[in-house]
């Protein structure tokens, strides 16, 4: 629901929206929005996002929303206004609001920050189905409880027998091929082949024949005909990995391929039908390579009917402790060792470092202890570089103690500075601050320079506020 009282502004959001996707309506003040949202709660139709102006003709828009703090529990309320002012941005926040838009509002902007929005949403009330559900620590090669992975559990339950393409979304190393083995290995196809295939892997000249096939002279080193992972994979599953990796040309045709399940081997006049599920997954943001026009927005949506998206290891609570026991297991029976266990400092030191490369990280990492620690205990000395993630415990140092006040002025250079003794927090309040000051106390300029959304930094400033931080 649109909840703005400018006619032209609001038809234009509208138009955006439903071009995206959405279904919309429109209510130009409080009280015309106030009956849609009870409307809808009676049909069980609610709203999944709301753009709430905050300069309406009956109301203001932030009185709107205390007024109605269930509000935000049942949908996403996204304030759109043309006051830019952090203290109102902090206000809605504080009040619930999922984000804050600055008017005029770009078309991608206003799309992504919905779809988004939507996207919390979903999950939200996954996370809520997930925890009144039997809660499992391992699922078909995953190991972990966390709430974030019982949603993955369930969607993958959920979308393993149907016929529709899967996009598989998440950062390196964070299980897109197990996610694609357990979709395959919980389907119908099960007893048919599982043919995975990177596509960033392989040169583009290959990648077209590795896919479809080649006949016998197709090309000079075509010296036999060749099947292709597409119908070596018939009645099976084919997992494309990295698919954002795929040159535009291949795109065009892995489209036709998907729209009329008929394979044209390299150097043949003949297309094959076969029959094959397809999975594909990315560790980049599919929106991003669309805009910047690397990848395909027909190919995007034709892949994407199912979504799934695999949270990285930092967000996983105490997975990381349960993996890393696992690991240990393993590693130690390969090994012939035995280890006590994981000890407090350990778990901790594991729960700190921010684990870049995710799960296939930590399991480089104890492997790697499980091979130099001697005795019964897992050294942390032997976690490279985890092991030097600072521990909470620890005095701080005089150059801490010392910058009690870390605001920078406006010609200081972050480059120049020294980072020893400080916090990650500490660092990126002076960065945050030093961007500001460039954009002149801009936020929404900050954070085009810092490449964030202007609620992120809205957020840390409400945090540093209350908190009274200064460091």
């Amino acid at each position: 629901m649109i909840v703005e009282d400018i006619v032209s502004l609001a038809l234009t959001y509208a138009s955006q929206l439903e071009a995206a996707g959405c279904q919309v309506e429109i209510a130009d003040n409080g009280e015309k929005a106030r009956y849609y949202i009870e409307a809808g709660q009676r049909e069980q139709q609610a709203f999944d996002v709301i753009l709430l102006d905050l300069k309406l003709p009956d109301v203001d828009g932030l009185d709107f929303l205390e007024a109605a703090p269930e509000l935000t529990k049942s949908a996403s309320v996204v304030v759109i206004t043309a006051d830019g002012s952090i203290n109102r941005a902090i206000q809605a926040m504080r009040l619930g609001a999922y984000d804050f838009l600055v008017k005029p509002v770009s078309v991608e902007r206003l799309t992504t920050t919905v779809k988004r929005a939507g996207e919390r949403l979903r999950l939200e009330q996954e996370v809520q189905v997930a925890r009144s559900l039997q809660r499992r620590e391992q699922f078909q090669g995953f190991i972990g409880g966390s709430d974030v992975m019982q949603v993955v559990y369930r969607a993958i339950e959920n979308v393993a027998n149907s016929k529709a393409t899967v996009f598989i979304t998440g950062e390196s190393g964070t299980g897109k091929e197990v996610a694609a083995e357990a979709i395959h290995e919980l389907s119908q196809r099960r007893s048919g082949r599982f043919v995975a295939i990177n596509c960033g892997a392989i040169p583009e000249n290959l990648l077209e024949s590795e896919l479809f096939g080649h006949v016998k002279g197709a090309f000079t080193g075509a010296l036999e005909n060749r099947t292709g992972a597409a119908r070596e994979a018939s009645g099976g599953t084919l997992f494309l990995d990295e698919i954002c990796e795929m040159e535009l040309k291949l795109q065009v045709k892995l489209l036709r391929f998907l729209q009329t399940g008929m394979v044209q081997p390299v150097g043949s006049n003949r297309a094959v039908p076969v029959d094959v599920r397809v999975v594909c997954a990315t560790n980049r943001d599919p929106l991003t390579e669309m805009s910047e026009g690397r990848f395909r927005e027909d190919l995007f949506y034709r892949l994407s009917v199912l979504p799934i998206d695999l949270p990285p290891l930092r967000q996983r609570g105490d997975d990381v402790v349960l993996l890393a026991q696992a690991f240990m297991a393993r590693f130690s029976a390969e090994e012939g060792k035995a280890f006590e266990g994981l000890d407090d400092e350990t778990q901790q030191t594991l729960h700190r470092y921010n684990w870049p490369g995710n799960v296939r990280e930590l399991q480089n990492e104890i492997r790697r202890a499980v091979v130099m620690s001697a005795g019964n205990t897992l050294s942390l000395a032997h976690l490279g570089a985890v092991a030097t993630v600072p521990t909470a415990s620890a005095e701080p140092t005089e150059r801490e103690s010392s910058r009690t006040d870390l605001s920078l002025d406006a010609d200081e250079a972050l480059p120049g500075l020294s980072f020893q003794g400080l916090t990650l927090e500490q660092i990126e309040k002076m960065a945050i601050e030093k961007a500001i000051a460039n954009n002149g106390g801009s936020v929404p300029g900050a954070a085009r320079d810092l490449a964030v959304s202007p609620s992120t930094i809205y957020r840390k400033l409400e945090k540093w506020s209350l908190t009274g931080a200064s460091s």
